[in-house]
């Protein structure tokens, strides 16, 4: 059985990590390089970090920063934010990243996530869907949940990957910040739909939502900020916790 993942996530906005509540309202939570050379060395599986105004503001993620955090951390890191096209893939990845998260502008142009996938590897794409759940269906959303597509997210997810992204990152903009759990019905939903991993995100409160997120949702990581950015759950403890629940975690 494949190890499930604890991923801590950095929002970065103006090279300070913050933390939000349904993806307003951000609060400074402290330094992205060194917070993620801390979670490196509690015994975090992977990182991601996210440029959350890049899309919105027209930027592209800032490469010095990828930079000093692959000096400092020991583990793989995806990036993401103002991806549009292949030369920006190329750069982050020359700067250290590991992957790339891609979400507004594979929307906007589906044929990206092709692109990346023959020319790095479908292991690079991480395809982000910011979804929230309206009316009895969940919908895809632009630039960091501020903007709605009509787009249905399992049908987005099935055609990315079948356009060759490697895993997909599914944020419930529901249950973001809320601390009270994760989208387990529409985590496993996908679960049954994909054949490529699922990283569950949004809605962490407590240990026992990432034992739900992984045994209901059959989610294949969990990603959360808040509750490790303010040590409110120290990984070592979540993953000693997940063990006993018979829950297969590298420690």
């Amino acid at each position: 059985m494949l190890a499930k993942r604890i991923i801590p996530c950095l929002d970065v906005k103006d090279g300070k990590t913050v933390k939000g509540v349904n993806f307003v309202n951000f609060r400074d939570a402290g330094d992205p390089v060194e917070l993620g050379r801390a979670y490196s060395e509690q015994g975090a599986d992977e990182l991601v970090y996210l440029d959350i105004t890049a899309s919105f503001e027209g930027r592209k993620t800032f490469t010095e920063l990828v930079r000093k955090v692959a000096a400092k951390v020991s583990i793989p890191f995806t990036v993401g934010g103002g991806i549009n096209e292949l030369s920006d893939v190329d750069r982050l990845l020359n700067a250290g990243a590991d992957k790339v998260s891609v979400n507004s502008s594979v929307l906007r142009r589906p044929e990206l996530i092709d692109e990346i996938a023959k020319n790095f590897g479908n292991q690079v794409c991480v395809v982000a869907i910011d979804a929230n759940f309206e009316s009895g269906l969940w919908k895809c959303y632009l630039n960091g949940g501020r903007v709605p597509t009509g787009k249905d997210m399992f049908e987005w997810a099935l055609e990315a990957q079948n356009r060759g992204a490697g895993e997909i990152l599914f944020t419930s903009m529901t249950h973001d910040g809320v601390k009270e759990g994760y989208a387990n019905e529409a985590l496993a939903r996908l679960n049954e739909l994909l054949q490529i991993p699922v990283i569950a995100s949004g809605g962490a409160g407590k240990k026992e939502h990432f034992r739900d997120a992984f045994i209901i949702g059959k989610a294949d990581a969990a990603l959360a900020a808040s509750v490790f950015h303010f040590g409110e759950i120290p990984i070592g403890e979540l993953k000693d916790y997940l063990d006993k629940e018979n829950i297969c975690v590298r420690k």
